[in-house]
C-alpha cells in the first residue's frame, strides 16, 4: 500500500515499508548483499569519514546468531526468519582522537541508503532499535572505538499469519506520519 503524500514522491519511498512478516525461506544471492552494501558504502558522509561499519550475518551462519541473540526478545520472535541482519555500528571518534559529533547521523545515511537499495530489488528492510548493546558487543567483540547504532532485519516480505495477533493488526494497518505542518517548523510552502 502507497503512501498518502501530500504530492507525489517517488514511488520506492512511497512504497516503502518495514514489515515484520518475512519468509524464512529466501536467501539474498551474494550480488545482492553486496549491492545493499555497496548502497550504505556510497552514502554521503561528514567530510568523508564513513563511520559506520556493518556487521553482516546471512540466516544461519555465526555472526546472524549472534545479533540475533542480542535482539530484544519481541524482535528475535519475527527476526530469525529474515535473510540477513546487519549490525551497525559507528565510530565515536574522529583520527585525531576529538569527537565525531555527526556520526550517528552519517550511519543514518548508510542505513537508509541500504534500506532502499534491498527494496528496489524486491527485500523489506526493518531497522530495530530493541537490542542489548552491550551483549552484541560482546557476541561480535566489536572494537572499543565503535558504538553499536541499529539492527536491520531484511527479507523477503511474506503473509501476516506468522505474526501474533497484535502484530498482524499492526502490519496490516494503514501507513501514517504527522503531518508536514507538524514536523515543518518554518518554511512549508502554502
Amino acid at each position: 500500500m502507497s503512501a498518502k503524500t501530500s504530492v507525489p514522491i517517488h514511488s520506492l519511498l512511497a512504497n516503502r515499508k518495514s514489515p515484520r512478516s518475512l519468509d524464512s525461506t529466501v536467501v539474498m544471492s551474494k550480488d545482492g548483499i553486496t549491492a545493499v552494501l555497496e548502497a550504505a558504502r556510497w552514502a554521503p558522509s561528514s567530510n568523508n569519514m564513513q563511520p559506520w561499519r556493518l556487521f553482516v550475518g546471512q540466516r544461519g551462519d555465526k555472526v546472524f546468531t549472534s545479533i540475533l541473540d542480542s535482539l530484544a526478545p519481541f524482535n528475535q520472535n519475527w527476526a530469525h526468519r529474515a535473510s540477513l541482519l546487519i549490525l551497525v555500528a559507528g565510530t565515536t571518534k574522529r583520527q585525531d582522537g576529538s569527537d565525531h559529533g555527526s556520526y550517528l547521523y552519517d550511519c543514518g545515511l548508510a542505513v537508509s541508503q541500504l534500506s532502499l537499495e534491498a527494496h528496489a530489488r524486491g527485500f523489506v528492510a526493518h531497522q530495530m532499535g530493541g537490542f542489548d548493546k552491550e551483549k552484541a558487543i560482546t557476541n561480535l567483540s566489536i572494537d572499543s572505538v565503535l558504538a553499536p547504532v541499529i539492527v536491520i532485519a531484511i527479507g523477503k516480505q511474506s503473509g501476516i499469519e506468522q505474526l501474533e495477533e497484535a502484530l498482524a493488526e499492526r502490519e496490516s494497518a494503514p501507513r501514517e506520519r504527522k503531518a508536514l505542518s507538524e514536523i515543518v517548523v518554518q518554511g512549508l510552502p502554502n
